[in-house]
């Protein structure tokens, strides 16, 4: 069972005592109270996993977005290898940069549907066939995903993309803006509202022409979820978004010295083949013991051992030493300030306790990123996506304290994360907070996770100048010790 807080143990205990062998068994044991009568079962237990079970049904049709973008990748190839296809897109929930999908969405512009539809259903991807017809074809993939894909013709190609990539807010608005030029829009065209009514133009060849029909800026697919981008738009006031080249290093990475599984060289040889120009480091602190957190001693041979490969690196690539330092229940820091001073920078994150009232889960943080060691927050809500929910925590309260204590908040790119999330950075980066996209990558394929993270800030409307790691090399390090200078602290010589 792939359930949060079922170990080894307890699925051996229940096997063995109550026969449980599934999911609904567990659940019917659970209902029942008989799960509590087992050692190590108590009430709260039971009730926790019931609570699991119930979000593992929540989830069952739904992906992580890194789980659905090999099939994109594969289907758009296919598609677009296929003779009789003219355009080929992903639109709907994937396209819009959403961090879980529920299904994916194709459309081609074609002369020949039947065609395409026929074959749509041969790859050996393909689990199902849930619905055939001759624009429109629905399969199950092996992976468990649900793929659609529409054919249009080529004229209808751009409102077709525009409808079906969404939101339906988005459209919505949209449509209500095409009224207002005496026009209806619907997925295939404009169409003028009446006989008195102006023709619409008849040269629309792709979105941004749409959108210019209707005196909009081109909007990027991920501003799309009707939350003032048709305004911005309308304005010319749409941020120009973060692009993947902005990004010139990372920071919050682990390696074998607590739970990753690259060395220290290995990860820095692997940044630089991406072209990135810096890496920071951010091992596990002691008490995160399940992950081999450094303590004292360990940490400190590790920052000799990073001022090495510096001296060898230089001057085109530097290593920054830092750590993921625990926020203990209270507040307080797995380390003392002497110890993160001799620190290039402080990632604090949760990794315990996830239980906190509201109340006492920010009073938690609050306490940690006032810390002027504290270069950044990690992953501030806790969550995994379709697997364990955020801690319940006052996040506008957070990003107050980070403006005022000017503590950068992190993007964790990681794809079962994406946290802070898109719905958030927007008022973050308002308040002038930096953001940092970070993968957490434990190991080389990991750093790849910033593409997931470029992707969610993206949704966040977020900028290449809201984002810390699109700074230079020879730019970051004042960046990285501004707090300390504000504070007036020292940090490493």
């Amino acid at each position: 069972f792939d359930l949060q807080g079922l170990g080894a143990k307890k699925i051996a205990s229940l096997h063995s005592e109550l026969g449980v062998s599934s999911i609904a068994d567990l659940q019917r044991a659970c209902e029942s109270g008989e799960a509590s009568k087992l050692a190590g079962f108590g009430e709260k237990t039971v009730a926790n996993l019931l609570e699991a079970i119930q979000s593992r049904a929540q989830y069952a049709e739904s992906f992580r977005a890194d789980q659905a973008a090999p099939a994109v990748e594969d289907i758009l190839e296919y598609l677009r290898g296929h003779p009789d296809t003219s355009r080929a897109e992903a639109a709907g929930i994937f396209r819009r940069g959403k961090e879980t999908v529920h299904d994916l969405d194709f459309l081609v512009a074609t002369k020949k549907p039947e065609a395409l539809m026929e074959a749509f259903v041969k790859p050996p991807w393909v689990e199902s066939v849930i619905a055939s017809g001759p624009t429109k074809t629905s399969v199950r993939l092996k992976n468990g995903v649900q793929c659609d894909l529409r054919a249009v013709s080529n004229a209808e190609f751009p409102f077709a993309l525009a409808y079906f990539t969404g939101s339906k807010e988005h459209n919505i608005q949209m449509r209500s803006r095409a009224l207002k030029h005496g026009w209806t829009l619907n997925e295939y065209r404009f169409a003028p509202t009446g006989p008195d009514s102006p023709e619409p133009p008849d040269d629309i060849h792709d979105e941004s022409q749409l959108h210019r029909a209707l005196g909009l800026e081109f909007i990027e697919p991920e501003l799309r979820e009707g939350s003032g981008e048709i305004e911005a738009a309308e304005a010319g006031t749409l941020p120009k978004l973060i692009e993947t080249e902005n990004l010139r290093g990372t920071f919050h990475n682990h390696t074998t010295a607590s739970d990753g599984h690259a060395t220290l060289r290995q990860m820095a040889e692997a940044a630089m083949e991406l072209g990135l120009e810096y890496l920071g480091i951010a091992d596990h602190s002691k008490a995160s013991f399940q992950a081999n957190g450094l303590d004292e001693a360990r940490l400190r041979a590790q920052l000799e051992e990073i001022r090495e490969l510096n001296r060898e690196f230089a001057p085109d690539f530097r290593l920054f030493a830092g750590s993921e330092v625990d926020i203990l229940k209270d507040g307080s820091l797995d380390f003392p300030d002497d110890l993160l001073a001799e620190l290039d920078y402080a990632v604090a994150s949760v990794h315990s306790v996830f239980n906190l009232p509201e109340a006492e889960m920010t009073e938690r943080i609050l306490r940690a990123v006032a810390n002027p060691h504290i270069t950044m927050l990690g992953h501030p809500t806790g969550r995994l996506l379709l697997k364990r929910e955020s801690y319940a925590v006052n996040i506008p309260a957070i990003i107050e304290a980070c403006a005022a204590n000017g503590t950068i908040i992190e993007l964790n790119a990681s794809p079962w994360r994406l946290d802070l999330d898109w719905r958030w950075w927007r008022m973050a980066s308002a308040k002038g907070v930096k953001c940092s996209i970070n993968p957490d990558a434990h190991s080389i394929d990991g750093l790849q996770d910033l593409w997931h993270g470029i992707r969610a800030a993206r949704k966040g409307w977020l900028t290449r100048a809201d984002v810390l790691n699109t700074l230079p090399l020879d730019k970051v390090w004042s960046a990285l010790q501004a707090k300390r200078a504000a504070a007036g602290v020292s940090g490493p010589v």
